[in-house]
C-alpha cells in the first residue's frame, strides 16, 4: 500500500503575485486626491469669486435670470460709484486706524502679561489662567449692553476710543494665552545670560525675548487686526458720524438711486475693497504666520 501526498505548489519565480491595483496600472489615490483638493478649494473660494465677478459685472448681467456666472462684459463703474457716492477712502482709513491701534494696545498689554505668567510664580496662577480662558470663550455680543452703558457714562460716543478699547480688551485674553505658550518654549538660559550681562527684566523682554517671538507676535497681531477690522455691531452702534464709520458699517448702508433699488454692484465692490487689505496683510506676513502656527509642533 502506497501513500500519496499532495504535490506542493512550487514558489513563483517572479515573487508574489501583483495586487489588483498593480495589475490595473492605475493609481487611484493620485487621481482622487487632487480632485478632492480642487473641490475643497473651489467650495471655499466660491463666495469670494462670486463677489469679485459681481463687482465687475454690468447691471444687466447682475439682474439677469437665469444667473450669469461667467460674464462676457466687464465694467469698473461700480468701483467709481462707490467712491463717488461715499467717502470710501475715509472708511478704509478709519478701519485701518481702529484695527491698528487696538492691535498695538492688545500686544502692548498682552505680551508683558504673558511673559509674567510664563516666567513668574504667581499665587493663584491656575485660577487666573482659567479665568482668562473663560473670558476667551465668552461671546463678545453679550457685553454689548454693558459697553453701551459705559460709552454713555464716559461720553465716548462718536469717538474712536469707543471701538479701540473694547476691541483691545476682547482680544487681550487670546493674546495672553498664545504669547504665554511661546514664552514657555524659550530656554531660560537666554534670560539668565541677559541678567549676567546687566539687562533688567524690561530690557530682557524688549531686546531679547520679543525679537525671538516675532512669529508669535505677527500671528497674534494679525488675528487681532482681522477681528477688529471685521467687527460690525459695536461699530454700528457707537459711531454714528458719517466720516468716522468703518468699512463693514459703510458697506451695509450703501443705498441705490431709490428705496426700491439694491446696489449689488457697489456692495460687491465694497466687499472686495474691504477684504483686499486683509489678504495683502496675510500674504506679507505669510512666513511669520506659518512659523507662528507650526512652532512647537515638533520636538527634538
Amino acid at each position: 500500500m502506497t501513500t500519496t501526498f499532495p504535490e506542493s505548489v512550487p514558489p513563483s519565480r517572479h515573487g508574489p503575485e501583483p495586487s489588483a491595483k498593480q495589475r490595473s496600472g492605475i493609481n487611484w489615490r493620485s487621481i482622487i486626491l487632487p480632485i478632492a483638493v480642487a473641490l475643497v478649494v473651489i467650495f471655499c473660494l466660491a463666495p469670494v469669486l462670486w463677489q469679485l465677478l459681481t463687482s465687475v459685472k454690468v447691471n444687466q448681467d447682475i439682474s439677469a435670470v437665469p444667473n450669469v456666472y461667467l460674464p462676457r462684459r466687464f465694467t469698473l463703474d461700480h468701483y467709481q460709484q462707490l467712491f463717488a457716492r461715499r467717502p470710501f477712502w475715509n472708511y478704509l482709513l478709519n478701519s485701518f486706524f481702529v484695527a491698528t491701534a487696538s492691535t498695538l494696545l492688545a500686544l502692548g498689554f498682552g505680551a508683558p502679561a504673558a511673559y509674567a505668567l510664563a516666567r513668574l510664580r504667581l499665587q493663584g496662577e491656575r485660577f487666573l489662567l482659567a479665568g482668562i480662558l473663560i473670558v476667551t470663550l465668552f461671546p463678545p455680543i453679550l457685553l454689548f449692553l454693558g459697553l453701551l452703558r459705559v460709552v454713555q457714562v464716559l461720553n465716548l460716543g462718536d469717538n474712536y476710543l469707543a471701538l479701540i478699547l473694547p476691541y483691545a480688551a476682547i482680544n487681550l485674553p487670546l493674546t495672553i494665552l498664545v504669547m504665554r505658550s511661546f514664552f514657555q518654549q524659550l530656554p531660560k538660559d537666554l534670560e539668565d545670560s541677559a541678567k549676567v550681562d546687566g539687562y533688567s527684566v524690561t530690557g530682557t523682554l524688549l531686546k531679547i525675548v520679543l525679537p525671538l517671538t516675532l512669529p508669535a507676535l505677527a500671528t497674534t497681531g494679525i488675528l487681532t487686526f482681522i477681528s477688529a477690522w471685521n467687527e460690525f455691531i459695536f461699530a454700528l452702534t457707537f459711531i454714528t458720524r458719517e466720516g468716522m464709520k468703518t468699512v463693514p458699517v459703510a458697506a451695509s448702508q450703501l443705498g441705490g438711486a431709490s428705496i426700491f433699488e439694491i446696489p449689488y454692484g457697489p456692495i460687491a465692490a465694497a466687499t472686495v475693497l474691504g477684504t483686499l487689505p486683509l489678504v495683502l496683510l496675510v500674504l506679507f506676513f505669510q512666513r511669520q504666520i506659518i512659523q507662528g502656527l507650526t512652532s512647537g509642533a515638533v520636538k527634538g
